[in-house]
């Protein structure tokens, strides 16, 4: 055997080998033998990430997400990122975890892998209290900007059923849109319903008002692993099932979902 085929030889076990590591980068033997679970978070989005008045990474997916680094015997790193930034965390090897309001859909699972979802939410359409606009058609003018997030569902969705009307995207979290409506900038916003109540208490009292009419159906939540990881993601969906069974589910929905008390803690 020549000295130049042996080289291509040892070349290609190395590429081997090296493409090897990387596909088995974030699976659950790897994190576990790491002693680190690392979470890809966008931290401008309460009640699911952020950070609280003491600078703290808090929020409903940060409670999740240590409870999983517990339940793995690891600690877990937090890694901020905007919107746009999840994703490509996550193909990168950067983060095991993506852990954000995040809708699957069958563009973004070309890419990643999307687990069972934790919860459900419905776009809305909000205006400022006492504007005129009443109906999705009021809003549906060439006239009317409306903001939105850039990359987010609600960014799709408002172009579907919003033809009409000008879509400004903004990038960073849902407060962003509402403060942009507060200021002039936009005639209304839309993001899920949820994203859009839990965020009212910080603004002043009544000045948002939400459309009655809501845009599509029911929209899943879910956490996303990168698709070689496929034990990893099998673990994330019997975590959801075991704290749905002892209660611990519904304790973090209750208290970061339905009420506003974590305000005053954070």
């Amino acid at each position: 055997m020549s000295q130049k085929k042996l080289v291509s030889i040892v070349l290609a076990i190395m590429v081997t080998l090296f493409l090897t590591s990387i596909s088995f980068a974030g699976t659950l033997s790897e994190i576990v033998k790491r002693g680190e679970l690392r979470v890809a978070v966008q931290s401008g989005a309460a009640p699911y990430a952020f950070f609280d008045k003491n600078g703290v990474q808090a929020g409903s997916m940060i409670g999740f997400t240590k409870g999983m680094a517990d339940a793995m015997g690891v600690k877990i790193k937090v890694l901020d990122f905007d919107w746009d930034g999840l994703i490509p965390a996550l193909l990168s090897g950067k983060a095991d975890i993506l852990a954000a309001d995040m809708t699957p859909t069958l563009k973004r699972a070309l890419k990643i892998s999307f687990t069972d979802p934790w919860m459900y939410v419905q776009t809305s359409v909000f205006t400022k209290t006492g504007a005129g606009y009443q109906t999705l058609e009021d809003v549906n003018k060439p006239e009317v900007t409306v903001g939105v997030l850039l990359g987010s569902t609600g960014e799709t969705i408002a172009k579907q059923y919003l033809p009409k009307a000008k879509i400004k995207s903004y990038k960073g979290g849902g407060r962003m849109i509402i403060q942009a409506l507060l200021a002039g900038h936009v005639d209304a916003g839309v993001n899920d319903d949820l994203a859009v109540l839990t965020a009212l208490p910080d603004f002043p009292p009544n000045s948002i008002r939400l459309l009655d009419k809501r845009l599509g159906g029911k929209a899943p939540l879910s956490f996303a692993v990168n698709q070689e990881s496929v034990n990893l993601w099998q673990w994330i969906n019997l975590y959801f099932e075991t704290i749905r069974a002892n209660g611990e589910y519904d304790k973090n929905i209750a208290y970061w979902m339905e009420g506003i008390e974590w305000k005053k803690d954070h």
